[in-house]
C-alpha cells in the first residue's frame, strides 16, 4: 500500500472515531494493522473478552512470530486457564489446555507438564509459584502491565503504537479545501450555495453575480475537539508503579524475562507484583502523539452512543449540506487572532518602591496583582485604578513558634525576600512564599481587610515556590525548599499531610496538576532532576531530565492539556521546552533566546495558544505550535535584562518587572477595555485624600445578568442609549464576569452624578414586522459581539436585527445613531421553536447563544432546537416535553455541554454531540429560573422559583452550597453575603447611575398600561434595550 494510501486510512479512522463509530474503528485497525491501540486492548483484557484480544492481536502478529509474540499469547491463555480453574470449570480448563496451551508445550515441555498439574489441585494457589495469585481483577491488571512490555518491545509493533499527529477532524478539513476550491472554480458563484452531495463535483446554479466566499472565512464542517490532548497517567504516562519481582517460572513461560528498555517505562522496569498504583492510572488513554483519537476510558460514567453526526466544537459541527456564509460581525473567538492582539500597550505603570520577584492576578477579579519584592514586601494593586490596596512589611506573626534555627537564622541576617506570590483557585486566599523557612497564608475576601490565616515554619532554608491544590476534594498548600523536600499541607489549619524526598538537591518548583480525577505534583531541583509524585507514600514516579539542568519551572496550558518548562542552565543557556508526558521527552525546544542570558528567565502561558518569556531587556512571544518567536517588544524601554512577567487569566494584561523597582501592565483592546470601565467607576481625581479607597467587589455568577446591565461609560455617554423591544433572559456564555468597583463612603454627599435621559432622540425605536403575526417579544439578547440583536416572540419564532455598514456608520458596530435592520438570510426561512400542544404563552421560553454567535439553542415550551444563524437552519431538535426547558446555558469551555433548567425542578447536563444526558442534578423543589457558568471557580449556579441559589462542582457536578435568595451580592462558591441591597437605603452597594423617563421610549399615543416587559444589555458598550408589553414596536 503506498503512503498516501496508509495516510488516508488513519484519516479514516480519526474521521469513524470522531462519529463513535468504535466497533468499525477497532474492526479498521485489526485488517489494516497501522495502528495497535492501546486503550482498547487493556479494556478488552480488563474486561476478559479473551477471544475478541486474541483477534484483534491476529491483526499484528501470530504466536509463532517471534519470542516476544509467543510470551503475549502464553500470558492471555494462561490467565484464561487460571480464571477457568478458579471458579472451578475444570471442563474449561481442560479445553484451555488442549486447545490453547499445547502449542507451548514444544518449546518448554516441563512447564507444559507443570501447569497441567495445576487440574489435580482443588485451590491452584497451593502451588508455590502461585500462592500470591489474587483476585481475577487484579491479576489481569498485572498480567496487563507484562503484557504492553512486550508489545513495546516487540519490533512488529514498532511504529504501530503511536497514532500520526494530526489536527481535529482532518478530513473534514480536506474536503471543506476541495469544495471550497471548487465553489472558486464556479462560472457563476452563489454567495449561499447549498451543498448537497459529496458524490459528484460541486457546481453552483443559477447565476446571481455573487463573490464566492474565501475558502479561508467560510470553513463548510466545523472542527469536532477530543477532550484533552494527553492521556490520562498511567502506564504510558509519567507515573509508573514500583517495581515487584517477576514470579518465576510459572508466571512467566520464559526463564529470562526480557529486559529491553521500553520508552514509554519511565525509572524503573515494570514488574508483575500486586500493584499500588490508582485504578484510574491502570487504565490510559491512547498515547498522546493522537490529540483526535481519544477513546473514552472504561471507568466513563457513561457509555458513549453512536449518533447523528452533530457536535458543536469550537461551534456545531455542520451537516455536509450547509455552507456557512460569514456572518458580518460575528467572529468572536477566545484565541489571539494575530500579534496585534498581544498585549503589548503600557497601560499602567506602577511604582512598587523595591523589586517585584513574583507576581500573580486574582483569578477572578482579573485587574487585582499581588506582588511580592526582594525585601519581603507585599503589595495589592487594582491596576483599573492605579491604586495599592494593601501593603505590608515581612514580619513573623509568632515567633515563638518557628523553629531555633529560623530564629537565629533571623538575629543573624533579617533580609528575607519573597520567592513566591501566588492565589488559591477561588481567590480567597493568598500564599507568599519566602527565603527563610516560613510561608504565610492570607485570606482575603472583598470589600474586607487581609487577614492573617496561617504561618508555616515549613522549612530548612529559603522556601523556593508554593503552590495550591485540590486532592481528595480538600484544599492544600504545596511547598518545596532548599532542605530538597516537597511538603503538602492542610490549607485550613495547617496540619502537614505529605513529605516527599528523594531530590538531591534543593527543590526549585512545584508544579500541581490533575488528570481523569488523578491528583499529582511535578517537582524540579536546582540539579536539573525533575520528578513526579502522587498524593501517598510510594516515592517518586519519575525521573527526567530538564534541559539546561539548573533553575526550571513547569507549567501546563490553560486547558490542562500542554505541559511546558521554562529553565535557564549555570552558563545562562536559557530553554523553553514542551513535554511529551507519556514518553517522558522533549516534544520541542523554542528558539529565539539570547545566547547568555542574564539571570534566570521567567515564563508563563496564555490563551491555550501563546508562550512568553522575559529576555534580553524584552518579552518574548512563541506560538505554542512554532519554535520560532512570534515577536518580542520592550515595553516602551526600562525592562531588567531578565523581567518577571505574568498575564491575567483570559490573558489580556500583562505584568512586567521594570528596573526602576516598579511594574508596568500592558494591554490588548480587550485589557484596555476592562481598565477603562474600572477607571470610569472610579471616583472623580478631585476627591480628597482622606476619602476610603475603593474596595473590589465580585460580581457573583448567579448575577452575571445583572452585571451586563451596568456598563462601563452609561453616566457620561447618555445619548448612547438604544431602547427596543424585547426581554431579558436569554443566556449569554460569558466565561466569567468581569470585575467592577464600588465604592463606599461615609460622606454621603460625595455620589455619582445621577444621568437622565427624557428625550425621545436619545432613543431609537424599531416595528416589529407585522406578517410574521408578533405582538410580543418574550426574550432578548445582545449578541457576544456586540453588533446584532435577537428576540424570541411569544409565537415561537426568531428575530434577528443587525447594524448594517453605511454611510452613517462605516464600521458596522452598534450605534444609537442608526437604527438596525431586521435580518433574514436569503432563503426566507424563519428559525422558529417546536411548540407544545400547550397555551405559548403559558411556556417558559429561553434561548443560549454560542460563544461565537453562530449558533443559537432555543425552546418555547416545545422540544429543544438548535440553529444555524447563518442560514437560520434548523440543525436538531432534542428532548421533548415533559419536562419542558426553562433556562439554557452553553459550558464556557466545551459548547458540546449545555445546561439545560427544566419544570420539574431538575438540571440536565447534556451532550449535543452524542445526544446523551451526562448528569441530572436535583436541588430545587421548583422550575429553574436561570444558570451562570464560572470556569475560574469550576461551578455552576442555578436560581429556581423556590427562591433557592444552589452552587454546583462542573467536574463532578455535586452541589457545594445552597441559599435561599435575598437582594444580595453573594461570594460565588459558598454563597455568603458580600452586600446585601434594600431599596432605598443610601449605603446600599448598588448605586442608581441612570434614569430613563418613559416619555423618552413611549409614544404619547400608547396607554399608560404599557411597560417595559425585559431588557437587555450590550456586552461592551452602554447600550440597552428593552422589550414593551402589547406595542408592536420596538423603542
Amino acid at each position: 500500500m503506498s503512503s498516501l494510501s496508509r495516510e488516508l486510512v488513519f484519516l479514516i479512522l480519526q474521521f469513524l472515531d470522531e462519529e463513535k463509530f468504535k466497533e468499525t474503528v477497532h474492526k479498521l485497525e485489526q485488517e489494516s494493522g497501522f495502528f495497535f491501540n492501546m486503550k482498547y486492548f487493556e479494556d478488552e483484557v480488563h474486561n476478559g473478552n479473551w477471544d475478541e484480544v486474541e483477534k484483534y492481536l491476529s491483526g499484528f502478529t501470530k504466536v509463532d512470530d517471534n519470542r516476544y509474540s509467543m510470551k503475549i499469547f502464553f500470558e492471555i491463555r494462561k490467565q484464561k486457564y487460571l480464571e477457568a480453574l478458579d471458579k472451578h470449570d475444570r471442563s474449561k480448563g481442560v479445553e484451555i489446555l488442549v486447545k490453547d496451551l499445547k502449542v507451548f508445550a514444544t518449546f518448554n515441555e516441563e512447564l507444559f507438564k507443570e501447569i497441567t498439574q495445576l487440574l489435580t489441585l482443588e485451590n491452584f494457589r497451593e502451588n508455590e509459584q502461585l500462592s500470591k495469585y489474587g483476585d481475577t481483577k487484579s491479576a489481569r491488571a498485572i498480567m496487563l502491565v507484562e503484557l504492553k512490555k512486550l508489545i513495546e518491545a516487540n519490533p512488529l509493533f514498532r511504529d504501530k503504537l503511536q497514532f500520526p499527529n494530526l489536527k481535529n477532524s482532518r478530513l473534514r478539513t480536506l474536503i471543506n479545501q476541495s469544495l471550497n476550491w471548487q465553489h472558486q472554480l464556479c462560472k457563476n458563484p452563489r454567495p449561499n450555495p447549498d451543498i448537497k452531495t459529496l458524490f459528484v463535483d460541486h457546481s453552483c446554479g443559477q447565476p446571481n453575480g455573487a463573490r464566492a466566499p474565501s475558502p479561508a472565512n467560510n470553513p463548510l464542517l466545523g472542527s469536532l475537539p477530543k477532550a484533552g490532548a494527553f492521556p490520562p497517567l498511567g502506564a504510558h504516562g509519567p507515573f509508573q508503579p514500583a517495581p515487584a519481582q517477576v514470579p518465576a517460572p510459572l508466571a512467566g513461560w520464559m526463564s529470562n524475562p526480557s529486559t529491553v528498555t521500553h520508552p514509554g517505562v519511565s525509572g524503573a522496569a515494570i514488574g508483575l507484583g500486586a500493584s499500588s498504583i490508582p485504578a484510574a492510572l491502570k487504565h490510559p488513554r491512547t498515547p498522546p502523539s493522537n490529540p483526535s483519537v481519544d477513546y473514552p476510558s472504561a471507568d466513563s460514567e457513561h457509555v458513549a452512543k453512536r449518533t447523528r453526526p452533530m457536535g458543536i466544537s469550537d461551534e456545531v459541527n455542520l451537516p455536509v449540506n450547509v455552507l456557512p456564509v460569514p456572518f458580518q460581525g460575528h467572529g468572536h473567538s477566545q484565541a489571539f487572532g494575530a500579534p496585534d492582539d498581544l498585549p503589548r500597550a503600557v497601560a499602567r505603570i506602577l511604582n512598587q518602591g523595591s523589586s517585584p520577584m513574583s507576581m500573580d492576578f486574582h483569578p477572578v477579579q482579573q485587574t487585582l496583582l499581588l506582588v511580592g519584592t526582594n525585601v519581603g514586601d507585599i503589595a495589592l494593586w487594582e491596576v483599573g485604578s492605579r491604586e495599592r490596596l494593601v501593603s505590608k512589611n515581612f514580619k513573623v506573626w509568632d515567633l515563638s513558634a518557628c523553629s531555633m534555627p529560623l530564629q537565629a537564622a533571623l538575629v543573624k541576617d533579617p533580609a528575607v525576600s519573597v520567592n513566591r506570590v501566588i492565589w488559591s483557585p477561588d481567590g480567597s486566599l493568598f500564599g507568599v512564599a519566602y527565603s527563610r523557612h516560613i510561608v504565610q497564608i492570607y485570606s482575603y475576601h472583598v470589600g474586607e481587610e487581609v487577614r492573617q490565616h496561617l504561618e508555616i515554619d515549613a522549612h530548612t532554608g529559603g522556601v523556593n515556590d508554593i503552590a495550591f491544590s485540590h486532592p481528595n476534594k480538600q484544599l492544600c498548600v504545596i511547598t518545596c525548599g532548599d532542605d530538597k523536600a516537597i511538603k503538602v499541607w492542610d490549607a485550613t489549619n495547617g496540619t502537614k499531610q505529605y513529605t516527599f524526598e528523594g531530590h538531591e538537591a534543593p527543590v526549585y518548583s512545584v508544579c500541581p496538576h490533575y488528570k481523569e480525577n488523578i491528583q499529582f505534583i511535578f517537582s524540579t531541583a536546582v540539579d536539573g532532576k525533575i520528578k513526579a509524585w502522587l498524593y501517598d507514600n510510594m516515592g517518586s514516579r519519575v525521573d527526567y531530565e530538564a534541559p539546561g539542568r539548573w533553575c526550571t519551572t513547569m507549567a501546563y496550558s490553560a486547558d490542562g492539556t500542554r505541559l511546558f518548562s521554562c529553565g535557564t542552565s549555570k552558563e545562562g543557556e536559557s530553554y523553553i521546552v514542551e513535554w511529551n508526558e507519556s514518553e517522558g521527552a522533549v516534544k520541542r525546544t523554542y528558539q529565539g533566546f539570547r545566547k547568555r542570558s542574564l539571570g534566570v528567565v521567567q515564563f508563563d502561558t496564555t490563551k491555550n495558544r501563546y508562550l512568553a518569556a522575559g529576555d534580553d531587556f524584552s518579552i518574548k512571544f512563541w506560538d505554542m505550535d512554532n519554535v520560532q518567536p512570534l515577536t518580542s517588544f520592550d515595553a516602551d524601554g526600562g525592562l531588567p535584562a531578565s523581567p518577571r512577567i505574568r498575564f491575567n487569566k483570559d490573558g489580556s494584561l500583562l505584568a512586567v518587572s521594570t528596573n526602576d523597582n516598579g511594574l508596568k501592565i500592558l494591554a490588548n483592546s480587550d485589557g484596555m477595555r476592562l481598565l477603562r470601565t474600572l477607571e470610569n467607576l472610579s471616583y472623580d481625581a478631585s476627591r480628597s485624600a482622606e476619602a476610603p479607597k475603593p474596595t473590589i467587589n465580585p460580581i457573583s455568577a448567579a448575577a452575571a445578568a445583572a452585571a451586563a446591565a451596568t456598563s462601563a461609560g452609561l453616566a457620561e455617554r447618555s445619548a448612547s442609549v438604544t431602547a427596543i423591544t424585547g426581554m431579558n433572559g436569554g443566556a449569554r456564555n460569558m466565561v466569567d464576569v468581569k470585575p467592577r468597583i464600588t465604592e463606599e463612603s461615609s460622606d454621603k454627599s460625595k455620589i455619582w452624578k445621577l444621568t437622565e435621559i427624557n428625550e425621545p432622540s436619545q432613543c431609537r425605536s424599531l416595528r416589529l414586522p407585522e406578517n410574521l403575526r408578533v405582538t410580543k417579544i418574550s426574550r432578548l439578547i445582545f449578541t457576544n459581539s456586540g453588533n446584532a440583536i435577537l428576540a424570541l416572540a411569544s409565537n415561537a419564532i426568531h428575530l434577528l436585527w443587525k447594524w448594517q455598514r453605511s454611510d452613517r456608520n462605516s464600521n458596522g458596530k452598534a450605534t444609537a445613531s442608526v437604527s438596525p435592520q431586521l435580518w433574514q438570510p436569503p432563503s426566507g426561512i424563519l428559525m422558529t421553536n417546536d411548540v407544545a400542544d400547550t397555551n405559548p404563552e403559558e411556556a417558559v421560553p429561553c434561548f443560549a447563544l454560542s460563544k461565537n454567535d453562530s449558533y443559537v439553542m432555543s425552546a418555547s415550551g416545545g422540544k429543544i432546537s438548535l440553529f444555524n444563524m447563518m442560514t437560520f437552519k434548523t440543525m436538531a431538535t432534542f428532548m421533548p416535553p415533559p419536562p419542558a426547558a426553562t433556562f439554557l446555558a452553553f459550558h464556557p469551555q466545551d459548547n458540546n455541554i449545555i445546561a439545560i433548567g427544566m419544570d420539574d425542578s431538575t438540571i440536565q447536563i447534556y451532550n449535543v454531540r452524542v445526544d446523551e444526558v451526562k448528569s441530572k442534578l436535583k436541588g430545587h423543589s421548583k422550575r429553574i429560573t436561570g444558570l451562570a457558568f464560572s470556569h475560574a471557580l469550576n461551578v455552576l449556579i442555578s436560581s429556581g422559583a423556590d427562591s433557592q441559589l444552589c452552587v454546583w462542582n462542573t467536574d463532578g457536578w455535586e452541589k457545594q452550597k445552597s441559599r435561599f435568595l435575598q437582594l444580595a451580592i453573594y461570594e460565588t462558591t459558598k454563597l455568603d453575603y458580600i452586600k446585601q441591597w434594600v431599596p432605598r437605603d443610601s449605603s446600599a452597594p448598588i448605586t442608581l447611575r441612570c434614569r430613563i423617563n418613559p416619555n423618552a421610549y413611549l409614544p404619547s399615543s400608547v396607554s399608560s398600561n404599557v411597560h417595559p416587559l425585559v431588557i437587555a444589555a450590550h456586552p461592551m458598550n452602554s447600550f440597552i434595550c428593552l422589550a414593551l408589553d402589547t406595542l408592536p414596536n420596538l423603542a
